[in-house]
């Protein structure tokens, strides 16, 4: 299924938490599932949300490969991003346990961008992070590492499982300072439109706790029952 560059432009100007509420309205998931645990991170904090669909490969770098390296799979992986039916987001396991050496750098960074990737994710280790940073690519990983050891893809476009969430190639991705999830995307343009709405529902109490000014607590409970109220409305509307 294929979204609108308006419907991925508009789900990046929220950020992830709110994307993952709006889901939990549509009641298509367990709210524990469908996101990256606390062992991927984002480095670069203070970049916008990445949106994109996730374009899977597999890494090793504590031994040599029989054949090939990362940079020989770019051509690949280029490759494999015109089948998305998006931008991509490069997602990367390391099978290494722990890692070895680190999965990408200023230069594999810099040629995902060129041919329209939106940021890449990894269990693995970076590097280069200050170029990477300069060239306002946003990378989620699950720590770092000076050295690009025996850096080999092992195959491109086959199942993936990173901080504890199992990926499909093409799956739709968001991701920010708070972490990464995924959106399914059969209701990605509902929950595109709906988180402005979902915002302003919390700005019910918002508005008040964040005020200057002593607080009561009927009046809190009060407000709450009303987001309560505009939240259950909204799914009221999707399930109907």
């Amino acid at each position: 299924m294929s979204l609108s560059v308006d419907v991925l432009d508009k789900l990046a100007k929220y950020d992830t938490p709110t994307i993952c509420n709006v889901i939990e309205l549509f009641d298509v998931r367990p709210r524990n599932r469908g996101y990256m645990d606390s062992r991927v991170k984002s480095n670069f904090p203070e970049m916008p949300a990445m949106v994109g669909f996730a374009a899977t490969a597999s890494f090793r770098s504590d031994a040599p490969p029989m054949g090939g390296d990362a940079y020989g799979s770019l051509q690949s992986q280029l490759a494999q991003f015109e089948q998305l039916p998006g931008p991509p987001v490069v997602v990367i396991q390391d099978l290494d346990d722990p890692p070895a050496a680190a999965v990408f750098g200023e230069v594999m960074c810099s040629t995902y961008q060129a041919y329209g990737a939106r940021g890449l994710v990894t269990n693995g280790a970076g590097r280069d992070l200050e170029q990477v940073r300069g060239i306002q690519f946003p990378v989620f990983t699950g720590s770092t590492i000076c050295s690009h050891g025996y850096c080999h893809l092992l195959h491109v476009g086959l199942p993936v499982r990173i901080g504890g969430l199992s990926l499909q190639d093409g799956e739709l991705l968001h991701g920010d300072a708070n972490g990464v999830t995924t959106i399914p995307v059969e209701i990605a343009s509902e929950v595109a439109d709906i988180a402005a709405e979902f915002l302003a529902a919390e700005d019910i109490m918002l508005n008040y706790v964040q005020a200057e000014g002593p607080k009561e607590r009927s009046l809190f409970n009060q407000l709450r029952e009303e987001f309560q109220a505009v939240v259950a409305k909204i799914q009221d509307r999707i399930r109907g």
